[in-house]
């Protein structure tokens, strides 16, 4: 998307709602960005002396349902962590994304058609990943996601809006995927092997869904703050350092369980075939991996993790993954109505990867029990 010549209509109304946030400088171009499944992101240059770039996204109103408390929940977590880092430097550097108001003042920029869209600060001179290499990325991943939770242990949940009900609370995605049953097209006629084998996953996984969300009800695991989606590509790394320098995406951030963060974490780390693979039936769970993860979480939040918390971190582990193949194959079944697809079975496939490594993790049960206990020490 150039800034000169003819442009696409899609292109200047693009321009049109980059030009209502108070950014510095004139925009040089706009250009898509990033791979996320949700919303749309564009990466907006500017010829600023002090800014020369920053994030724009129109906000997916059909999955946030109120996207005025996402940027609400945005702005909480964003300041409350900005102040405490004031008074509390830590030993490393730490950036976090700066909510950036329009020129009206406000949080976020309504179309007034129901388009939901913001501006967020691009942290310069990092980069993410799809996938992990090595074991000292992967030990970066893990104390990026325990500084995370540190960082928000003493910020009531109270404070934020549950923007998603029902996000990740598997019994919930559960009873969706029987309703899906019920009346999906793609269920009609001779079902294909992999569709099949995706249901005798779930009839596997059907007693042990509820397992945290039980012991919340129990009292056993606190509500505290969740980042909701914190997946290896959510983390950003310094291109010189090679450390991480921040957690990015926040639209999932709300009150839940952090297990379902360590959880997603290590699901999305710990397959070197990464989750949009194939080749679903060769995904395995590197327990090299699940081992620098854990080091570098673990002793980030030592100091409000409870003798509870510890018992249900592998229960969490292995859940996850089988949620998320829950969420996608009942997506499928729905005719891919959440998350982006770029061809029939996308879905399909990853809902596959996902079985495949809930699978390998339980079958690891008894030597990621021992790496945990380990770690702890």
């Amino acid at each position: 998307m150039e800034s000169t010549g003819k442009i696409s209509n899609v292109a200047e109304k693009v321009f049109a709602i980059a030009d209502q946030f108070d950014h510095q400088g004139k925009i040089i171009q706009i250009k898509s960005f990033g791979n996320g499944n949700i919303n749309d992101t564009f990466l907006v240059d500017l010829d600023g002396e002090t800014q020369t770039s920053f994030v724009l996204q129109r906000i997916n109103h059909e999955v946030f349902k109120n996207p005025a408390a996402v940027m609400g929940n945005m702005v909480w977590v964003t300041s409350h962590i900005k102040q405490k880092l004031q008074r509390h430097p830590l030993e490393r550097p730490w950036l976090m994304p700066e909510v950036i108001l329009t020129k009206d003042n406000q949080d976020h920029w309504d179309s007034g058609t129901g388009e939901f869209w913001r501006a967020i600060s691009f942290i310069a001179g990092s980069e993410s990943f799809d996938t992990l290499t090595n074991p000292a990325q992967a030990r970066e991943v893990g104390t990026a996601l325990g500084i995370f939770h540190q960082l928000l242990s003493d910020l009531s949940p109270s404070k934020l809006v549950d923007t998603l009900p029902g996000f990740h609370h598997t019994p919930v995605y559960l009873e969706q995927y029987q309703q899906a049953l019920a009346q999906s097209p793609r269920l009609t006629g001779a079902l294909s092997p992999e569709i099949n084998h995706c249901q005798r996953v779930i009839d596997t996984w059907i007693g042990r869904c509820g397992v945290l969300e039980k012991a919340k009800a129990k009292g056993e695991l606190p509500l505290r703050l969740m980042h909701g989606d914190p997946k290896v590509n959510n983390i950003l790394f310094d291109r010189q350092s090679g450390q991480a320098v921040s957690v990015i995406d926040l639209d999932t951030t709300k009150p839940g369980l952090i297990h379902y963060d360590l959880g997603d974490c290590l699901r999305s780390g710990c397959n070197l075939l990464g989750e949009e693979t194939e080749n679903w039936s060769a995904v395995e769970f590197d327990l090299d991996l699940c081992r620098a993860i854990l080091a570098g979480y673990l002793p980030q939040c030592r100091h409000f993790l409870t003798a509870a918390d510890y018992d249900y971190l592998f229960p969490a582990i292995a859940l996850i993954s089988f949620e998320l193949g829950l969420r996608f194959f009942t997506d499928y079944l729905n005719g891919d109505r959440y998350f982006k697809v770029k061809y029939p079975e996308h879905n399909l496939i990853r809902a596959l990867v996902q079985f495949q490594l809930a699978t390998d993790i339980q079958n690891q049960e008894d030597a990621i029990g021992r790496m945990i206990n380990d770690i702890r020490g």
